[in-house]
């Protein structure tokens, strides 16, 4: 009895098992991971402002916190309520943390956030010892 055995086909059903584990790892560390928010920082004379893209979100789901000169953004965005029947899935689900660290001390104790529109504003004002000042001069 003759056994025929070809090196292609083994290294056909190889390379499918390694598909196989790369395609199972990678949707898994796309569900594991968290997703970083995109955010926009205008620096002006007296406060930062933060603006970020936070569509969906209940603005009480949403934490923010300054510590010295770092503002850090937290949240989720809710999962979709029908899993299957999607032909293209872009929109993002899941948790986000963002923090930013900024060039000068922050005043946290006045700073104001709104979300309007599925867009968060954040307004930082500058602590009062890095804020640009004006000196008048005198003349005798």
């Amino acid at each position: 009895m003759t056994l025929y055995v070809s090196p292609y086909r083994r290294m056909a059903h190889f390379r499918e098992a390694v598909n196989r584990l790369i395609d199972e790892s990678y949707t898994e560390a796309q569900q594991e991971r968290e997703l970083a928010l995109a955010v926009d920082v205008r620096a002006e004379d007296e406060a930062f402002q933060i603006t970020a893209l936070v569509p969906g979100i209940d603005p009480e789901a949403l934490s923010i916190e300054i510590l010295n000169n770092t503002v850090t953004l937290r949240g989720e965005f809710p999962a979709r309520k029908e899993e299957t029947g999607y032909m293209l899935c872009e929109l993002p689900t899941g948790r986000f943390t963002r923090s930013i660290t900024l060039p000068t001390a922050l005043d946290a104790s006045k700073a104001e956030a709104n979300v309007k529109n599925g867009v968060l504003t954040l307004r930082v004002p500058k602590a009062e010892s890095h804020r640009p000042r004006s000196i008048k001069i005198t003349t005798n």
